[in-house]
């Protein structure tokens, strides 16, 4: 009688055990965190703040809802949503500890502080009751999650009747030649720039790696109504590069 082997998943372009894969994306945050913010300036150009502007936009928040805010890191899509919403409550929840930490550290985190709890949690497995937020966010967060369906799963228990899903991930160009010109730059610049800002080329190997391997815009709009989510759609964002996918527990 042999043991039942375990299952496998991507770690970028690597197959690892499941078992493996949150550590390891511990891992990479940790080495990563007090230059995070950084990177994604330079890394996208200063564009990921206007995706992120329009997630709020597309998710309009309310005086009074609270947020879930799923591999919130440092807090950026908190921090938009309370001063969109007025007044509110936001939950940031990572699995690494040190992209907290980061997060408590920024000038917003101060002014908001009464509006904000930080907690450490995984995303497939959330310490909190079912009904619980009326906006449950995760932005670029997603594909380092090990099972991403069991994280939607999670997303509707947690959510209210009537609650919002909004998911913003990197995803595929439509269009091949623009889609090989975006690896181009992706494999070639962005791990250099890794090492140069980060003193990290590794972990943001990786990074680029785990883009090529998330689900496309039309197979996680499936993900995401298999979750049970209802009027479920998305929006490219610049030609796809980005995608906001949208659900709601109804």
């Amino acid at each position: 009688m042999t043991d039942k082997p375990e299952n496998t998943t991507h770690f970028g372009f690597e197959t690892v055990p499941e078992g493996e894969k949150a550590g390891r994306v511990q891992g990479v945050f940790s080495s990563v965190a007090s230059k995070y913010d950084i990177m994604n300036d330079v890394m996208s150009v200063g564009i990921h703040r206007v995706w992120k502007d329009a997630m709020m936009d597309w998710l309009a928040p309310r005086p009074g809802q609270r947020l879930l805010d799923v591999a919130g890191g440092t807090g950026d899509i908190s921090f938009r949503f309370l001063k969109r919403a007025g007044h509110g409550h936001s939950t940031v929840l990572d699995i690494t500890e040190s992209m907290l930490v980061e997060g408590r550290k920024r000038a917003e985190a101060e002014r908001m502080s009464d509006s904000l709890d930080w907690v450490v949690g995984d995303a497939m497995a959330l310490p909190f009751e079912s009904n619980t937020f009326d906006v449950y966010t995760i932005s670029f967060g997603i594909r380092n999650v090990t099972r991403p369906q069991e994280a939607l799963n999670e997303a509707y228990r947690v959510l209210k009747p009537g609650g919002r899903l909004m998911v913003l991930e990197f995803s595929q160009l439509p269009n091949p030649m623009m889609q090989a010109a975006y690896d181009a730059y992706s494999f070639n610049v962005i791990p250099q720039m890794g090492q140069l800002i980060a003193g990290d080329r590794d972990s943001y190997q990786y990074l680029v790696e785990s883009i090529r391997n998330f689900p496309d815009q039309d197979t996680f709009l499936d993900m995401v109504r298999k979750a049970g989510f209802g009027n479920a759609k998305y929006r490219n964002l610049s030609l796809g590069i980005a995608a906001l996918h949208s659900g709601w527990k109804l």
